[in-house]
């Protein structure tokens, strides 16, 4: 796209390099991955123990989703409350207990935020998540009528003219609008966060890269790490370990960012309490304006790549890159001359029912959280708090919520993951199609639910 092809993010808050691990050592409490599930694992247990921690990182805290994500830190979680309630041991209750928790989290974020000093932009304006045709509209409604049912309010149910007083897109039918969410620069938050570990004594070694995790250590390129307790927190990269290659795959999400725009640009969008934007087509898209008045934009639609492969040449596709461009366009033709000066992409973990987990072996003292579907900047907060109640043995509520040791199961060998996955992304893009010549919600879109979940 003649632009830089790295993280917005990541360019404005560079990452501090860390010394890596210096050959064998030993600790309590080791978490692979320094994302943002094992900086606030290490975060909330140093603030509750005098345990020993270490967080080893393959590049540098922040390097993966935590740093390229579009920063939504929303109540979203990838399963639905139907779906929570249905799982061993759930219950509608403990269904909605889950969904308060995630709420709670938005704000616990913001909340640390400001103790620690981390200046991530924090603005909490909600989502509104616009229906642009018949069959959107009629999702929208559906989505209302399906909280109103579970007893929530949460859920607004917006006509043309309240929606397009909050982001003028073309189009525009109606909106579901939600206040859960805070945009948030995620690159300043996570760095904000290991330096706040650092504080609470957390030792942090990058350039270490996790070669197994096995019971009572982490056989690492430099060395063997010993601990009691090892948490996994390797999300997307999770298949790269042996025995995890099905336990989730990385499918790639892409972004792009605008220059910052005037201030008459932003009057004809919106967005004036800095809302996070989608809209109910079936191919996921998602936006924000930043705190320095860029439109960030991004969505789903590269493909899955042949045994769960993740390369930084991956990061790149310009067929979507374009596709992104256009969407934009699409949706504000204010932005048709508007400079596009940052484009990258990075990988997710999606767990094969497509809802996220976090757990405690106690007979192994192996741990993990993960599979958060792209909803993990604010669902990474709360499998930190989890993960150090389970640890420390404390009987709260956290550790009573649906998601605590659920095991997903694994995704298909190859190459029908391969077949089955990119076809699924096919059909996504089909029904979107379709829905735009019928007027009418896709058959195609039906079909694909049933079988992918």
């Amino acid at each position: 796209m003649g632009c830089p092809l790295t993280s917005l993010w990541l360019e404005q808050a560079p990452a501090v390099r860390r010394p890596p691990l210096a050959g064998d050592s030993s600790c309590d409490i080791a978490i692979v991955g320094a994302g943002f599930t094992g900086l606030w694992t290490a975060y909330y247990l140093a603030g509750s123990t005098d345990a020993r921690i270490t967080v080893i990182d393959a590049e540098h805290a922040g390097f993966g989703a935590s740093g390229r994500n579009g920063g939504w830190c929303s109540a979203l979680f990838p399963a639905s409350l139907t779906s929570l309630s249905r799982l061993p041991g759930s219950s509608r209750e403990s269904a909605l207990a889950q969904h308060a928790a995630m709420v709670d989290t938005v704000g616990e974020v913001g909340r640390v935020a400001v103790a620690e000093g981390i200046d991530c932009g924090y603005a909490r304006g909600g989502t509104i998540t616009m229906a642009r045709s018949p069959a959107q509209w009629q999702r929208a409604r559906a989505e209302h009528a399906a909280a109103t049912s579970w007893g929530r309010t949460d859920v607004h149910l917006l006509d043309r003219a309240d929606a397009t007083g909050i982001l003028a897109a073309t189009r525009t039918v109606g909106a579901t609008y939600t206040p859960d969410c805070a945009a948030v620069h995620p690159a300043r938050l996570v760095h904000g966060l290991a330096e706040a570990c650092e504080r609470r004594g957390v030792t942090l070694a990058d350039g270490t890269r996790a070669l197994a995790i096995e019971p009572g250590r982490v056989r690492t390129d430099r060395g063997t790490l010993t601990a009691g307790t090892i948490v996994r927190a390797t999300e997307g990269y999770t298949a790269a370990l042996p025995g995890q290659r099905r336990v989730v795959v990385p499918v790639y999400s892409l972004v792009i960012a605008t220059e910052p725009l005037p201030a008459d640009v932003w009057d004809q969008i919106g967005l004036r309490r800095r809302e996070t934007f989608s809209d109910h087509r079936h191919l996921v898209i998602y936006g924000q304006r930043t705190a320095d008045d860029r439109l960030v934009f991004g969505g789903r639609g590269a493909p899955y790549h042949f045994g769960s492969r993740i390369r930084s040449a991956h990061d790149r596709n310009e067929r979507v890159f374009g596709r992104l461009r256009e969407t934009l366009v699409e949706l504000f033709p204010v932005l048709a001359d508007v400079t596009v000066t940052h484009a990258w992409g990075g990988a997710l973990g999606i767990p094969r029912d497509w809802c996220a987990s976090v757990g405690l072996d106690r007979t192994t003292g192996l741990a993990w959280a993960g599979g958060y579907v792209g909803d993990g900047v604010s669902t990474t907060n709360l499998a930190g708090r989890t993960l150090r109640d389970l640890i420390l043995g404390t009987d709260s509520d956290l550790v009573r919520l649906p998601w605590v040791d659920h095991r997903s199961p694994r995704w298909e060998p190859e190459p029908l993951r391969w077949l089955g996955i990119n076809a699924g992304l096919r059909a996504t893009m089909l029904a979107d199609l379709e829905e735009r010549a019928t007027r009418r919600p896709s058959r195609i879109a039906r079909l694909t639910g049933r079988l992918l979940g």
